[in-house]
């Protein structure tokens, strides 16, 4: 499946659009990373437990984003975003990662 931030894709024309597809992740960081991300917060600097935990999160909406375009018949996913936004208050904090795009069919681009 080939997936894009761009509207088009280089040497390949847009046969058919399917439509919007997305894929939803929220996810709540674990005892451990809450810990250690409490921890960091007070002494600054990256906290790693948290980034591992987003780019989990990313990734698992990336997933979902492509099964739901191949779902629909889809060889390709164009203009592809992401959107994250935080749910809850600090004590149950989630965070909502929302990845999504156009799906649609390509096919090679007649050459001249």
């Amino acid at each position: 499946m080939l997936v894009t931030t761009t509207p088009d894709v280089q040497g390949y024309r847009i046969k058919e659009y399917k439509g919007l597809v997305r894929g939803v992740i929220v996810r709540a960081p674990t005892i451990t990373q809450g810990i250690l991300g409490g921890l960091k917060s007070i002494v600054g600097g990256r906290i790693g437990a948290f980034a591992q935990m987003c780019e989990q999160a990313r990734q698992q909406a990336y997933d979902e984003l492509v099964e739901h375009a191949r779902t629909m018949g889809a060889n390709a996913v164009v203009a592809v975003r992401y959107d994250a936004s935080d749910l809850g208050s600090d004590k149950s904090a989630a965070t909502e990662v929302l990845c999504y795009g156009t799906a649609v069919v390509l096919d090679p681009a007649p050459r001249d």
